[in-house]
């Protein structure tokens, strides 16, 4: 299951960014992180790289 996104909960520093490795997280114009569904692998990095606990798996 891909990674979601609290919009209301980002604060969009971008720390998921640097740790996804597969780059399936971009910031949106908004400045919150975004996962492309079908380019996360499931790994988990940035759930537990995001400071303001915004991801969930």
């Amino acid at each position: 299951m891909p990674a979601k996104v609290d919009q209301n909960v980002c604060v969009g520093c971008g720390a998921c960014t640097d740790v996804c490795p597969s780059g399936a997280i971009t910031l949106n114009a908004d400045g919150k992180a975004e996962v492309a569904e079908d380019a996360c692998i499931d790994c988990g990095a940035c759930v537990g790289t995001c400071g303001s606990s915004a991801i969930s798996q």
